[in-house]
């Protein structure tokens, strides 16, 4: 594998931070359309794992660039439980594909811990989040 430049770890850890941004936005909506205040707090617990990696994210963005990330919302939240939940599963199991990626693409030891701890927080969220679909 090529070394990898300053410039495209950056990009990478932004579009992580901009998924996390996302999330914890939608899981948010998510959580207060739960049926149930089981699932909503589970919804809530997995929002709070999101914000953690967020944080973590930003710290390794700010080493690398010397500048704070300015996350967006790339893409609306689903309007409904039932589609929430759904996209949120897709999410979470698209994003822990993505997080092992940068885990094994660069060689430093703080973005590789963070990655991969992160990747099996998401591998977790999924899990739940198939768990709801199947018990609506």
């Amino acid at each position: 594998m090529q070394p990898s430049t300053n410039m495209e770890i950056s990009n990478d850890i932004s579009k992580a931070i901009n998924g996390e941004y996302h999330a914890i936005y939608c899981y948010e909506i998510l959580a207060s359309q739960a049926p149930n205040a089981g699932i909503k707090n589970r919804i809530l617990e997995i929002r709070n794992d999101e914000i953690r990696h967020y944080h973590t994210f930003a710290q390794i963005y700010f080493s690398l660039t010397g500048n704070q990330p300015t996350p967006q919302i790339m893409e609306q939240c689903p309007k409904d439980y039932k589609s929430g939940v759904l996209a949120a599963f897709i999410d979470e199991q698209e994003t822990v594909d993505f997080y092992h990626e940068i885990a094994r693409k660069y060689n430093n030891d703080n973005i590789r811990n963070a990655f991969t701890q992160a990747s099996a927080d998401e591998q977790n969220h999924a899990v739940w989040f198939l768990y709801f679909m199947n018990h609506q």
